[in-house]
């Protein structure tokens, strides 16, 4: 077995954080009991709205779509077993201000019956463009937290020139620990997920990242590299350092290629996935297993037995939890997510999702302090990953001024924390920047729709216009033909309009 490649590569900014995943890495993956009840979001991926395409009191097989995207950014969410559709209605899920959203609850019957998908025998034999529709249908979107349908990715990825195809193992947030174990225990289906996006892709190089502090991981990649025998897979060793998973670091990281502004990794190149969306392609493409379940880490203080669980998607938290051995007399926050980037919750009935890939429940949750001034210390520019200004973006964020905060690059803020962490003054940087992202997406939708209006009144002013033009055109060639014609002629017209007149 080759040795993995180390990437001596630096990341700018980043922090060395307390891992606390030993607790929920110590035994095997545990499958969920299927819950009575199914609560699944039709809306489970960045895009397009979705639409439900069953009724209350159909009843359905496991794998079965069940809502479908209504443009062509999305992807389709599927039952995740059999039984009878019971409401279509508003449902808590885990958002940042604890708003509700549309779901489908099925009533399980405990058969788990499949639905009849006709399987792919060879994918080889697939033309990439058959092999990205097929993974469409599959209902998968990125797993590493973004859940931008897979498909598309892929899709825009083909326009452009595609030297590596990257698969993301570097799980740098504190107690998320779910891409660990699935490459310790499932690393084959990993590597088999990468050869089908690569075949869907046409490259022929595979850059699968993993940081040094998974050697468990690592080992069981590697054997399953050297069983494989695919020289146009590579593993690279990173260092432990949150947050080198992010998108844009990864790629500088293991091709030393630089994203740009508001660019994507394919403009220099690369497409990254995470090693979860790989065995999920597997699991469609191989198995014709949608994406219906997966393996979220269950964790933190206030559980009595952490560990990395299966479960089907829309799975109740407390149904999760209560696997986990029940909450410890220290549960005090809930939080979907890590500690870093994840959303505190008010409510254990919320449902996983694709994008859940942690349950933290912690006894104590940060508390930084009470808010000071900025000292302009510029710690918070020295952690930053993507060399940002965030003082600066403080300040023209509380003075909401749109054009700075564009000219100083809020928009590739990953919001990862890092300057929280070390901000002396306690401020909530990250929170102010979401803000001030938001009031810029406001801004540029009030535009767009102001522009739209603009370019619809002057297309009416113009029609407008020229039908007055063609009036007076009209008028003027009657007038001409008449005068020509002489007296008879003029009687005649006139006759004619007064019955005209008369008849309407």
């Amino acid at each position: 077995m080759t040795a993995p490649t180390y990437d001596l590569g630096k990341l700018h900014g980043g922090l060395r954080l307390t891992a606390h995943k030993r607790e929920s890495t110590a035994e095997l993956i545990k499958d969920v009991p299927l819950p009575s009840r199914l609560v699944l979001p039709i809306e489970q991926h960045v895009g397009g709205p979705t639409r439900p395409v069953v009724r209350v009191g159909d009843h359905v097989l496991k794998g079965q779509i069940i809502a479908e995207p209504e443009r062509e950014l999305g992807a389709p969410v599927h039952a995740s077993s059999s039984g009878t559709v019971v409401a279509i209605d508003q449902w808590p899920v885990s958002r940042r201000f604890g708003e509700k959203a549309p779901c489908i609850v099925i009533e399980c019957d405990g058969k788990d019956k499949a639905s009849s998908e006709i399987a792919i025998d060879d994918y080889s034999k697939l033309e990439p463009d058959e092999l990205l529709l097929r993974i469409l249908d599959g209902g998968i979107v990125g797993l590493g937290g973004a859940v931008f349908p897979t498909a598309q990715k892929l899709m825009q990825a083909r326009t452009c020139k595609i030297d590596y195809l990257i698969l993301n193992g570097v799980e740098c947030e504190p107690y998320i620990s779910c891409d660990d174990v699935l490459m310790r225990e499932c690393a084959a289906e990993v590597l088999s997920g990468a050869q089908i996006l690569m075949h869907a892709l046409q490259v022929n190089v595979c850059l699968i990242a993993v940081e040094s502090d998974k050697p468990e991981a690592i080992l069981r990649l590697g054997q399953a590299l050297a069983d494989l025998g695919d020289q146009r897979i590579v593993l690279k060793q990173l260092p432990s350092v949150y947050p080198s998973g992010g998108e844009d670091q990864l790629v500088q990281l293991v091709t030393d290629r630089e994203v740009p502004s508001r660019g994507l990794p394919t403009d220099v190149g690369c497409v990254v996935q995470n090693v979860g969306t790989a065995a999920a392609v597997h699991d469609w493409i191989v198995n014709n297993q949608p994406l219906i379940s997966r393996i979220t880490t269950v964790t933190g203080d206030g559980v009595d037995a952490p560990a990395n669980m299966r479960a089907r998607i829309g799975t109740p938290v407390a149904d999760v939890i209560s696997f986990a051995g029940g909450y410890t007399d220290q549960a005090r926050h809930l939080i979907i997510g890590g500690p870093m980037t994840g959303k505190s919750v008010t409510t254990d009935e919320i449902p996983l999702v694709k994008a859940s890939n942690c349950v933290l429940v912690v006894s104590d949750a940060p508390s930084p302090g009470d808010e000071l001034p900025c000292i302009r210390c510029g710690d918070c520019a020295s952690v930053c990953p993507v060399r940002l200004l965030p003082q600066q973006l403080l300040w023209y964020a509380r003075a909401d001024d749109e054009k700075k905060l564009r000219d100083f690059c809020l928009t590739d803020c990953i919001e990862c924390g890092c300057c929280d962490l070390v901000c002396p003054s306690h401020i909530p940087l990250t929170a102010n920047f979401r803000k001030a992202k938001i009031r810029i997406q406001e801004v540029a939708d009030e535009k767009a729709r102001a522009d739209r209006a603009k370019r619809r009144f002057e297309a009416r002013t113009r029609r407008l216009e020229r039908e007055h033009q063609e009036r007076a055109a009209e008028l003027a060639r009657q007038k001409s033909s008449a005068k020509a014609a002489g007296p008879a002629a003029i009687a005649e017209i006139l006759k004619r309009r007064q019955k005209k007149d008369e008849f309407e």
